[in-house]
């Protein structure tokens, strides 16, 4: 799991420190982001104590109707040692019992102009993502028209090779040899790579090449969400490949599954078409056009009707 700080937090979305710095390199340890509306209300029996606290001008505006006693108290009860933060939305006006409270407990007080609502989304998008369950896989992802394709076999099989043709063509690298994958939710994996091998692609026999600064910004991307894996693997002629694309096979990673291809590598064989055809395919065969079974359909409408018509032949007689 990535861990991540409150000083990360702030830089990522250009929030406004209200307080001193003492607490911004707190860890941040769940997604979820508190709104607390009954704490103001001062009942604290279940207070999330370990979240963000997110206030908002509802919650600012009932708590400054409270007698200054409670202001003190309800501020000293939300700023505990284990608060990551408190962030204010919509602009309002840090108070004073907040602001000596914080300081007392050391906990960081984030301001921004953004509505409660979709800053609260904005924060629980990012921190779900950064402190999802991670994985590290040996691969190449790549960014083929919009699909996120990871490319899967043995060392030296030819992926590196495949991704950088796939670069040449018009697509775009999302990490090269080692794939970190951070699973967000059910079936919802994203994959990036490394810092240390951002926007790096290993090609044997020329070394370590930089894909933005051969090929541009547009080459690359951070991340993407892996929706197709591509396996290659050196053709055997006692192997049966499937010819049809009928079954759909599965690759489990954590608890999610994607779908999976086998591609068999051989001389004469355009790997990167074939990959580029694959992520083509897979879009059509999700807006509902599934080349193989409407095949499949097709000869079966023709078998049938030529077994109807070699019956009606037999009756004849």
């Amino acid at each position: 799991m990535g861990g991540v700080t409150v000083r990360e937090m702030q830089e990522r979305f250009d929030l406004d420190i209200l307080t001193d710095n003492s607490g911004i390199d707190r860890e941040i340890d769940l997604s979820d982001i508190s709104r607390p509306g009954l704490e103001m209300a001062g009942y604290f029996d279940f207070y999330p104590r370990t979240r963000i606290q997110l206030l908002g001008k509802t919650e600012i505006s009932f708590f400054e109707k409270l007698p200054e006693q409670d202001r003190i108290s309800r501020m000293r009860m939300l700023c505990t040692p284990e608060t990551p933060a408190v962030v204010l939305a919509h602009g309002v006006h840090m108070p004073p019992e907040l602001k000596e409270a914080a300081g007392q407990a050391g906990v960081p007080v984030l301001g921004a102009d953004i509505p409660t609502t979709r800053l609260s989304g904005m924060l629980t998008n990012y921190l779900a993502g950064r402190l999802a369950p991670m994985e590290t896989v040996h691969g190449v992802l790549v960014d083929i028209y919009g699909v996120g394709v990871m490319i899967m076999g043995k060392s030296g099989v030819g992926k590196s090779e495949t991704a950088l043709e796939l670069v040449k063509r018009g697509h775009r690298l999302v990490a090269d040899d080692s794939v970190e994958i951070r699973e967000v939710a059910k079936n919802i994996l994203i994959g990036n790579p490394p810092p240390l091998l951002r926007h790096m692609l290993e090609i044997r026999g020329v070394g370590i090449i930089d894909i933005m600064t051969l090929f541009g910004a547009s080459a690359v991307k951070d991340d993407k969400r892996i929706v197709l894996v591509i396996e290659l693997e050196l053709w055997d002629p006692d192997k049966m490949y499937d010819r049809l694309g009928i079954d759909e096979d599965k690759l489990r990673i954590m608890d999610s599954e994607v779908t999976k291809l086998v591609v068999p590598v051989r001389p004469g064989r355009n790997l990167s078409v074939i990959i580029e055809v694959a992520a083509m395919d897979y879009r059509l065969k999700r807006l509902g056009i599934n080349a193989a079974e409407e095949f499949t359909n097709k000869l079966d409408a023709v078998i049938r009707q030529k077994s109807a018509a070699a019956e009606g032949k037999k009756g004849t007689y």
